[in-house]
């Protein structure tokens, strides 16, 4: 799907009114849990990114999920449950190695596919013969999945292509009008989605980069592995959200990663090749004949190295996630910060990276396709 089909899908709307829910009684969330098991779609918080959850057991409700977002069909799924138990029915088997996992990370940000039994519909694994599965690490999540009963098909909810929603106000952006209901409890803790492994046997592969790191993992199995499309991009993607563009701000982004005195150095003089570009040709006068405004996603530390004759700049839109070396920061911000550069109307974005190492591996996966791939180590 490729951006001009996006707008277009994103112009659909309905005459579905969509309702925000805070602070929900038990009452409420009995009732958005009813919603969901007898269709409807609703808006979930989790401690990754807001879901747009649905029945994950029926086809009808997840092709409402496939409509609402502009979503392939064929793109899996993930359920989400409020327990390991409740994965039993869902597989043909809990491995060793799996309850290991599940032991140790659930509730948490990670999803882990296993061989599907006949109960998930083929609508829920995009075809493939394994399902995903995540328990979260979310209270008022926790409630509604025990409320609703069956397990809830839950994908970002956005449309398809733009940046994860972090909170209620990002998912309204997007789905009014498209859904039910918007159960918000304020922004999402981590801010990236969960890592989606695979399991085989005494060994695990990495599908997706989350905030589950591989660290983490060989904490408690030996042999873990990144799958090799995540670098070579030449197979079909057995996990949810890495078959199409995905976190993709509105213009476009080129991503610094080195020391912070070399990064504010790129970008400086990636800001000076810009100015030059908008210069009158004809009168060789500093007037811009375009105006523009530019997104900068910077570190405190090169905020400050650039100097106020930059960020002090109108033309320039600063957000500022932190230290360098706060990498959990940065997960939890740039999401956000893709939408308010949307919000702010910028005609280009320069945002620093980090090393992939730990979450940065999670992180620059998501800067990577969110910059198409246009990263440059300094």
């Amino acid at each position: 799907m490729d951006k001009e089909q996006l707008n277009s899908s994103a112009q659909i709307k309905s005459d579905i009114i969509t309702q925000v829910v805070q602070e929900p009684s038990r009452g409420m969330l009995i009732q958005l849990g009813a919603a969901i098991r007898n269709g409807k779609l609703v808006a979930i918080p989790t401690e990754t990114v807001y879901g747009l959850g649905a029945n994950g057991l029926d086809p009808e409700a997840m092709d409402r999920i496939y409509a609402a977002k502009g979503r392939p069909s064929d793109n899996p799924l993930i359920l989400h449950v409020p327990d390991a138990e409740s994965i039993k029915p869902l597989v043909l088997e809990v491995t060793k190695t799996a309850q290991k996992l599940m032991d140790a990370f659930w509730p948490g940000p990670l999803t882990i596919t296993l061989p599907k039994s006949d109960l998930v519909p083929d609508r829920a694994t995009g075809g493939l013969p394994r399902v995903a599965l995540r328990c979260p690490d979310h209270a008022i999540c926790h409630e509604l999945l025990v409320a609703v009963g069956v397990p809830v098909a839950a994908p970002s909810a956005n449309i398809s292509g733009r940046p994860s929603p972090t909170t209620a106000e990002d998912v309204y952006h997007d789905m009014n009008g498209r859904i039910e209901y918007i159960l918000d409890d304020g922004p999402c803790t981590i801010g990236v989605e969960s890592t989606v492994v695979e399991v085989h046997d005494d060994a695990v592969t990495i599908l997706r980069p989350g905030g589950i790191t591989k660290e983490m993992l060989e904490t408690v199995v030996a042999h873990v592995d990144y799958d090799p499309n995540l670098v070579t991009g030449k197979t079909v993607p057995k996990a949810p959200g890495m078959k199409y563009k995905h976190y993709a701000p509105d213009s476009p982004m080129i991503t610094f990663v080195g020391d912070d005195r070399n990064v504010a150095e790129a970008i400086k003089q990636s800001l000076i090749e810009s100015d030059t570009s908008l210069l009158d040709t004809q009168t060789k006068h500093s007037i811009r004949t375009v105006q523009s405004k530019i997104g900068l996603l910077l570190s405190q530390e090169v905020f400050e190295l650039l100097g106020s004759d930059i960020t002090d700049d109108k033309q320039y839109y600063c957000i500022v996630y932190g230290s360098s070396l706060d990498y959990v920061a940065l997960a939890h911000s740039f999401y956000k910060s893709l939408l308010l550069f949307n919000e702010a109307g910028v005609t280009r974005i320069l945002a620093q990276g980090v090393l992939s190492e730990g979450i940065g591996v999670a992180i620059m996966n998501r800067m990577e396709k969110a910059s198409n791939k246009h990263v440059i180590y300094v």
